[in-house]
C-alpha cells in the first residue's frame, strides 16, 4: 500500500508532461518543491516551503542591491543610530555578529513581515544553547524596540517571546578557597601568574578593568578608575591590601599596568582571559576569571560588607546583585548562631 502523501503536498502535470510539486494550504498561496520526489532534499525543501506557509520560517535571502524597508537596510539604519553608537563596545561587538547572521538567512525580506511566530522559531533552533537563545532574543528585541522609538515598526515581534532558562542558573561557577589553594600551589609568589590571580582576587574587577590597572591608576594607595562595563560612567574606589602590596612588589609587573605577558608587554582582556584559563587549567582548577570575582564578592558579604560597600567595590549600579551575596551571608550566619542553640545547655 503506497505512504499517504505529505499535507499539504498538491503534484501537478504540466502541459509539456513534467510532473511538479508545490506546497498550498487551503486557497493560500503556493510554494514550489524542488527536488526529485522521495530524495532527502525532496523533504528538506517541503519542510522549509510548509514552514514559510505556515509563517514559522521566513523565505530565504536573495543576494542584491539594498532596498529600503528590508531586514538589512532597517538593520543598516541601526548600526549608524546614535542608540547603537551608546552602546558599550563588547555589547556591540556580540549583538552585531547575532544580527549579521541573522541577516546573511533573511537579509532582503521586508522587515515588516516578520512575526512573532519567527522569532520564536529563532529561539527554538538555539534551544540546545540557551545562553545563545537568550542573546539571540535579546540583540532582535533592541533592534526592533530602537525600530517602534525611530517610527519605523508599529509593534515590536520580539515582544513577551519567553527567554529559555539556562541550564547553569548560577552562571560561571565561584572559586573555592580550596581552588586558590591549589592555584597557589601552581604558581608561587614571583610569577606572573600569581600576580594574575592575586590582582584579580584583591581588586574584584572584570577582565576589561584588571587589564586596564597600573601605579598611575593609584593616589595614596587606593586605586580609582571608571569601569568598561558602565561605559566609563561609574568610578571604583579600591585600597590596595597589604597581600596584594606584597604580590606586587614581587612582581613581575608592566611598566603601564600591573598585568602583563611575557616581556611586560600589555594584554587584551581577550588575550589576558585565554592566558588566565591556560593557568588555571595547569593549576587544576577549571573555573575562569569571572568565578573568582564571585569569590571576592562572598568573602566580602560573609566579612559584613553591606549592600552600598558591595555596589562601591563592584561597580554594581542596582542592588539585586549585592543583595544576592548579603542575603547569602546573613543566612550563613544565622544558621551558624542557630545551630550553636542546639548545644546542650545553651542558652
Amino acid at each position: 500500500m503506497p505512504k499517504p502523501r505529505p499535507p499539504h503536498l498538491v503534484k501537478e502535470i504540466t502541459r509539456h508532461g513534467k510532473t511538479i510539486w508545490y506546497v498550498r494550504i487551503g486557497h493560500g498561496q503556493r510554494r514550489r518543491v524542488h527536488g526529485v520526489y522521495g530524495t532527502q532534499e525532496f523533504v528538506d525543501d517541503y519542510k522549509d516551503a510548509l514552514s514559510e506557509l505556515q509563517g514559522y520560517k521566513l523565505p530565504k535571502s536573495k543576494p542584491g542591491k539594498l532596498v529600503e524597508g528590508s531586514f538589512i537596510w532597517l538593520l543598516k539604519q541601526y548600526f549608524n543610530s546614535l542608540t547603537w553608537h551608546n552602546l558599550a563596545h563588547a555589547t556591540k561587538r556580540q549583538k552585531e555578529l547575532i544580527l549579521m547572521k541573522v541577516s546573511d538567512a533573511i537579509g532582503d525580506i521586508p522587515y515588516k513581515a516578520i512575526k512573532k511566530s519567527h522569532i520564536i522559531a529563532g529561539v527554538e533552533r538555539r534551544k540546545e544553547t540557551p545562553a545563545n537563545a537568550r542573546n539571540f532574543l535579546k540583540a532582535v528585541n533592541g533592534l526592533f524596540k530602537w525600530a517602534i522609538e525611530q517610527g519605523l515598526l508599529e509593534d515590536n515581534p520580539a515582544a513577551g517571546v519567553k527567554r529559555p532558562s539556562l541550564k547553569n542558573k548560577d552562571g560561571f561557577p565561584a572559586w573555592t578557597e580550596e581552588d586558590i589553594n591549589k592555584y597557589y600551589k601552581q604558581w608561587p609568589l614571583g610569577t606572573h601568574e600569581r600576580v594574575w590571580l592575586d590582582v584579580l582576587l584583591y581588586t574584584g574587577l572584570r577582565r576589561g578593568d584588571v587589564v586596564r590597572i597600573g601605579w598611575k591608576d593609584v593616589t595614596d594607595n587606593i586605586i580609582h578608575l571608571k569601569t568598561e562595563k558602565s561605559k566609563f560612567q561609574t568610578d571604583v574606589f579600591l585600597p590596595i591590601l597589604p597581600e596584594l602590596t606584597k604580590t606586587l612588589e614581587t612582581g613581575p609587573i608592566g611598566d603601564e599596568t600591573f598585568i602583563c605577558g611575557k616581556g611586560g608587554k600589555k594584554l587584551t582582556k581577550e588575550t589576558f582571559g585565554n592566558l588566565f584559563r591556560n593557568a588555571c587549567n595547569e593549576a587544576g582548577v577549571k573555573k575562569s576569571a569571572h568565578g573568582l570575582r564571585k569569590l571576592a564578592a562572598t568573602r566580602a558579604a560573609n566579612a559584613g560588607a553591606t549592600v552600598a560597600q558591595l555596589k562601591a567595590i563592584f561597580g554594581w549600579t542596582e542592588d539585586d546583585m549585592a543583595s544576592l551575596y548579603t542575603k547569602t551571608a546573613d543566612r550563613k550566619r544565622l544558621a551558624i548562631e542557630a545551630i550553636k542553640k542546639l548545644q546542650k545547655g545553651a542558652g
